[in-house]
């Protein structure tokens, strides 16, 4: 893509951390970091909690649909943070849902695709986009890569800005 024409804005929101890995003596105090290109974004610290609920929403400024890296750590004080795995998604499925620019005539709850796991995509599970009170949303569930054991819950969303949702890719 020659310019830098903003297409919209991905909120990936953070749910929660399924049995996630021991860094610490009994426990582990995880973050999460989201990459896409140079923006980097990261939840807050979730104090001795192997299966946290963050529920926060961390967005993304969208040029072109670039894979987006998750990366979990161990808050440490003293030393530096440990490493509690990692995964990566591709929202090509879910912005080639946005870019249909569906209506409001469609069944709440629609499934408009479904993405299921490979060995390359991190899917813990098929994922359903759908059409959900008036937005394209997608329900990710990934299973961290490079660590004993652990899943984290996200759910994808899409934010159009003015002038962003015409352009061609």
């Amino acid at each position: 893509m020659s310019s830098d024409s903003l297409l919209g804005l991905l909120r990936v929101h953070i749910h929660k951390g399924v049995n996630l890995a021991i860094r610490d003596l009994r426990s582990s105090d995880p973050y999460v970091i989201i990459r896409m290109g140079k923006q980097k974004l990261k939840t807050r610290v979730m104090k001795k909690n192997l299966n946290p609920v963050w529920d926060e929403d961390l967005t993304l400024s969208i040029v072109e649909p670039l894979p987006v890296k998750l990366e979990v750590y161990d808050r440490d004080l003293f030393s530096a943070d440990d490493r509690m795995g990692d995964a990566e998604f591709d929202f090509t499925p879910f912005f080639e849902a946005v870019r249909m620019r569906l209506n409001s005539d469609i069944l709440n709850n629609t499934i408009i695709t479904t993405v299921k796991p490979t060995r390359t995509n991190c899917l813990a599970e098929e994922s359903y986009i759908t059409w959900t009170d008036g937005r394209v949303v997608q329900n990710i569930v990934l299973r961290l890569r490079n660590v004993e054991s652990g899943e984290i819950e996200i759910k994808l969303s899409w934010i159009d800005v003015p002038g962003g949702g015409n352009k061609r890719m």
